[in-house]
C-alpha cells in the first residue's frame, strides 16, 4: 500500500524526519541529536531541520543577522503591539509571545511577502535563463499581480535595514549571487517606472534564494524573524499598571450612530 494512502498511517507514525527512542537516543533528520548535533547552535539546528542541509559558518552568520536585523523592540509595530496588549491584560508570556508571532503571518509584511518574494526571484531567474528580459518579466508580474513583493514599504519610503544587510553580506563574501543581483536590478526598474523603493524583504528573499532555499523553506525559516523584538515589549508592558497600554476613555470615542435604545 502506498505511503500516500492515508490508511497506511493508521495506528502508526511513519517518519523520515526523526524519532525519540526514549531512554536510548533521539534521531533528528538521520543524525543523533545528542552526539552528532550537540555542537550545533540553535539557529543552525533550526535551518538544518527545515532544509536537511548544513550551512557554512558565514552562511549561518548571514541567516542570524537576518533575524537580528528584524528584531525591533517597538510596541508600535503590530506584532509587538499585540504582545504588549496581552501583557497589559496580564496574559502569560507564552500566550503573549505566541500570538505576537502568529500575526506576523500577514499579507503586507512578514509571512506572505517573504514567501511570495523569494518565489518571484526564483521564477525570474528561470525566466531570464529561458530568454525573457527582466523588464518584461517585471511588467508581467505587475500586470498579473499588481505588485512585486519586496518593493514599496508601508509608512516609510526607505528601509534602514538594507544598507546594513548588503554591507554584512559583502563582508561575508555572500553578496555576489544571481538573485541578489536580480533584486538590485528590479529595484532600479521599479523606482524608474513606479517610483517605489526596495524594502528589506527583497534583500532577505534574494540572499536566501542564493543560499538555495525554496519558497516553502524560506517561509518556515522566517517564521520567528520578529520574535526577539517581542520580549522587551512584553516585559515593559507587564511592568506598567494593568490595562495601561494605549487605554482609551469611553468619553473620547466619537460616536455618530444610533442613539440610546431601550432593550425591552
Amino acid at each position: 500500500m502506498s505511503i500516500n494512502n492515508k490508511l497506511t498511517h493508521e495506528d502508526t507514525i511513519i517518519t523520515r524526519m526523526g524519532k525519540g527512542f526514549l531512554g536510548e537516543r533521539v534521531v533528528y533528520r538521520g543524525k543523533d541529536l545528542h552526539h552528532q548535533l550537540k555542537n550545533s547552535q540553535w539557529l543552525e539546528l533550526f535551518a538544518y531541520g527545515i532544509t536537511g542541509r548544513e550551512f557554512t559558518e558565514n552562511e549561518l552568520k548571514l541567516l542570524n543577522f537576518i533575524w537580528v536585523s528584524t528584531s525591533y523592540p517597538d510596541k508600535a509595530i503590530w506584532p509587538n503591539h499585540i504582545t504588549a496588549l496581552a501583557a497589559s491584560s496580564r496574559s502569560t508570556a507564552s500566550l503573549a509571545l505566541s500570538i505576537g508571532m502568529t500575526v506576523c503571518e500577514a499579507s503586507i509584511y512578514g509571512g506572505k511577502p517573504f514567501k511570495v518574494g523569494i518565489d518571484y526571484f526564483l521564477r525570474a531567474s528561470n525566466a531570464i535563463k529561458s530568454g525573457i528580459r527582466l523588464e518584461e518579466f517585471i511588467d508581467s508580474e505587475i500586470l498579473n499581480h499588481h505588485t512585486v513583493y519586496g518593493y514599496g514599504r508601508p509608512l516609510a519610503s526607505s528601509d534602514e535595514r538594507i544598507s546594513h544587510m548588503i554591507s554584512f553580506a559583502k563582508k561575508l563574501n555572500l553578496a555576489s549571487g544571481e538573485h541578489l543581483s536580480l533584486a538590485l536590478s528590479t529595484a532600479k526598474y521599479m523606482h524608474k517606472t513606479k517610483g517605489l523603493s526596495m524594502n528589506v524583504a527583497a534583500i532577505y528573499s534574494a540572499l536566501c534564494a542564493d543560499l538555495g532555499f525554496t519558497a516553502d523553506e524560506f517561509h518556515q525559516f522566517m517564521t520567528p524573524c520578529f520574535f526577539a523584538g517581542m520580549p522587551p515589549c512584553f516585559i515593559e508592558a507587564k511592568e506598567n499598571p494593568e490595562g495601561s497600554f494605549l487605554p482609551v476613555r469611553c468619553d473620547r470615542i466619537s460616536y455618530s450612530g444610533i442613539g440610546k435604545r431601550s432593550w425591552d
